[in-house]
């Protein structure tokens, strides 16, 4: 298995959905572009510009594209199961717009189900986390009975509670107030230091206030 991924590179990469058409300037599609484990990068664009895409083409949930996608110079469409989970538990955190919280489920049952199948951020960090982003009374609450900050809370969490080389945010921050949003940019840094992994963020702006990103346009 891989002991970490140094660097994601796509070269010539496009949603095939855009390929027939008249694509705007874009410093992503159709170029190569490489992120560095350790960086701090932000990709914007308007929606419907293909964030959600790039974030899923990395993770290998998607492969409707063009060109390629690399993990240390291997292509992405050549790995096989075990290697795409190895990928996703350990060295490519993910935190999805849509959240995917099983909402019948406790918030603390499902940041722990995260972390006992990947092995990665012990109770007492997650205990300080939820403590940190106002959610320590919520924890026995049902997914699915709290707020969508609250749930976006409990997301982001349970994305960082895992081993990971990179961490994709996607809109990680859309439903939060600046207090919280502060306090959610520092507890990302400060995980991303720990595990020298890097940080990409797919948004409109840099919400998640994360310190000098290098910047893409879609």
């Amino acid at each position: 298995m891989i002991r970490h991924i140094e660097e994601i590179t796509l070269d010539s990469l496009l949603p095939r959905v855009f390929a027939r058409e008249e694509m705007p300037y874009s410093q992503v599609w159709r170029k190569k572009v490489v992120f560095r484990r350790g960086g701090r990068y932000l990709v914007e664009a308007a929606s419907g510009g293909g964030k959600s895409s790039l974030a899923a083409f990395i993770m290998g949930s998607r492969r409707d594209y063009e060109g390629s996608l690399e993990f240390d110079g291997r292509d992405a469409s050549a790995l096989s199961i075990a290697e795409w989970q190895d990928i996703r538990r350990s060295h490519i955190a993910y935190l999805p717009q849509e959240l995917s919280l099983f909402p019948e489920i406790s918030a603390i049952d499902n940041i722990r189900l995260k972390a006992e199948l990947s092995g990665g951020a012990d109770m007492h960090r997650i205990d300080a986390w939820l403590d940190r982003l106002g959610l320590s009374d919520r924890r026995e609450y049902p997914a699915g009975r709290l707020s969508i900050g609250q749930q976006q809370r409990v997301a982001l969490i349970r994305c960082l509670c895992q081993p990971f080389d990179f961490v994709l945010l996607d809109e990680p921050v859309s439903h939060l107030d600046e207090a919280n949003n502060r306090i959610a940019a520092r507890i990302v840094e400060e995980e991303a230091e720990r595990q020298g992994a890097g940080i990409i963020t797919f948004s409109v702006g840099n919400p998640l206030l994360i310190e000098n990103p290098e910047k893409f346009n879609l």
